[in-house]
């Protein structure tokens, strides 16, 4: 039976990339291709999709910490020097920002693409790197830069260079490892589990003699010791003030609260990937003896990778209910890496390539059909009404740099009030200023000489009163409201009224 004309185009399009993806001379270099078309795409998904919209809360807030490097904040500082670096770089822009997050899961796709060399045939690696292309934490959710998708190349790099270390013992393998492990660190606490689930997976390989005799894990420790040391000196001198944050918001819950987020992690978790499981299980359809073997290998190698997979993602579990912290299954987000080879090594389970272009075409599907839809979701969170203080955060900042030129020639350096506007402001704005809620604050000579805009929404009682209260007795200072209404195309907004609050400098 032929298939329709579109379908046998994407089935021909999946055949040549099958073809050169499994090509041993130039597999390698055909998937860096591969995976720069596929952050491309969903950079473009994402700009589209998100146009209406504005930049999350989650990206403004990385951008205040990024115009006040230091090492740490409510959480460890990798993702604000990502982000400054990136934009010393590229214009300060919602496409560039897209990038940048898709870069996050592209490396490690082609993480996971190596790593997986070390354990499957050419064709059960071209699978496996589509699998993941479909799940959703490396696509729609990876759309939205913050410290947990930082956690993406870096657990993939962190669990690459460690099997490799524990295979080879290699010295540069393991200074690798231990550097990656720091990093892990310094995006995000819960790497902790990571960290703890290799150890654990070292010791339940059979050459964990070996492997602890050898200089490689030392060598590991030495390293991320030197590259976490300055959090930690910043930690010191600062309490350890973002494991307070942690326990503030997550911590100190009761335990049947604990319980059901665990279960709630447990199952979000299986939910995000459970439409590629079925989708690639059912194509290549394995035998019931295979699943135990997927499981829980008996080959030291695959024992030791389904230990690196399981043990991370679990753990969590247990650290939650002994601790009374609620998690949430966003966070398995970096967990993945290894999914692949659990699922595809077994000897006994083959892939034929007509079983691998099949589930390439469908990943190849995927991003074109959410790009065609992008214009669509764009005017349909236009209509339902996105968030005001993201959606109109580029119009408010246009606003207060006009009124504050008219107050003074000198350049807006301080944005302040609720911290939704003041981070989206402070991102938008020409002038880049600083944002300054939940930031160490300036001190008030340097405040004084700056000056400062307040933002409050204007129904926002509490907001209002703070600011006039700072203005007082400021000579000079101004205090306005403004309707924002953003349009999309021809689409207009749901309007929102803002109050405005300049203390101009002074000498």
């Amino acid at each position: 039976m032929r298939l329709a004309a579109p379908f046998a185009a994407f089935d021909r399009a999946a055949g040549r990339l099958r073809a050169v993806l499994t090509d041993p001379a130039g597999g390698e270099r055909n998937a860096i291709l591969a995976l720069a078309a596929y952050a491309l795409l969903w950079t473009l998904y994402g700009t589209i999709a998100k146009g209406s919209q504005g930049l999350h809360y989650d990206m403004t807030e990385v951008i205040a910490w990024s115009r006040d490097l230091a090492w740490g904040y409510k959480h460890p500082p990798l993702a604000a020097f990502i982000v400054w670096l990136w934009f010393s770089v590229f214009p300060l822009a919602e496409w560039s920002y897209y990038l940048l997050a898709m870069l996050m899961p592209t490396v490690a796709l082609w993480f996971a693409w190596r790593l997986s060399a070390d354990y499957l045939d050419a064709d059960k690696r071209v699978v496996g790197l589509a699998l993941l292309m479909l799940i959703p934490f490396f696509n729609f959710h990876a759309l939205k830069f913050n410290v947990n998708t930082v956690l993406m190349p870096m657990w993939a790099a962190t669990t690459f260079w460690f099997l490799r270390s524990y295979a080879t013992r290699g010295a540069w393998y393991a200074a690798l490892a231990g550097a990656g492990a720091a990093l892990c660190m310094l995006g995000k606490y819960w790497s902790v589990f990571l960290l703890v689930g290799l150890i654990v997976a070292a010791l339940i390989g059979r050459r964990r003699g070996d492997y602890f005799r050898s200089a490689a894990p030392w060598i590991a420790v030495a390293a991320g010791f030197v590259v976490l040391s300055p959090h930690l000196a910043w930690l010191v001198r600062h309490d350890f003030a973002p494991f307070g944050y942690a326990v503030g918001i997550h911590g100190a819950k009761p335990f049947l609260v604990a319980l059901k987020a665990a279960l709630g992690y447990v199952a979000g978790s299986i939910g995000y990937v459970a439409i590629p499981l079925i989708v690639v299980l059912s194509t290549i359809r394995p035998r019931r003896a295979a699943f135990a073997d997927m499981a829980w290998p008996r080959e030291d190698a695959r024992r030791l990778a389904a230990a690196a997979f399981w043990a991370p993602l679990l753990l969590p579990i247990f650290g939650a209910l002994a601790s009374g912290t609620e998690i949430t299954s966003l966070w398995s987000m970096p967990a993945w890496t290894l999914l692949p080879v659990l699922l595809l090594s077994p000897p006994a389970l083959t892939v034929a390539a007509a079983d691998t272009r099949r589930i390439l075409g469908l990943a190849i599907v995927v991003p074109l059909a959410v790009l065609l839809a992008s214009p669509v979701i764009a005017i349909n969170v236009q209509h339902s009404g996105p968030q005001p203080a993201a959606a109109h955060a580029q119009q408010l900042a246009a606003e207060i740099e006009r009124v504050w030129h008219e107050m003074t020639p000198l350049p807006l350096r301080f944005v302040d009030g609720d911290p939704d506007i003041a981070y989206g402001v402070g991102a938008y704005a020409a002038e880049r200023p600083r944002a300054l809620p939940g930031m160490p604050a300036p001190g008030e000579a340097e405040l004084k000489r700056g000056g400062v805009a307040i933002l409050c929404f204007a129904d926002d009682a509490g907001c209002r009163a703070a600011a006039s209260a700072r203005a007082s007795g400021v000579a000079g200072s101004r205090t306005l409201e403004t309707e924002i209404v953003r349009h999309y195309w021809r689409w207009p907004g749901q309007p929102r009224r803002y109050s405005i609050v300049i203390l101009p400098p002074r000498s």
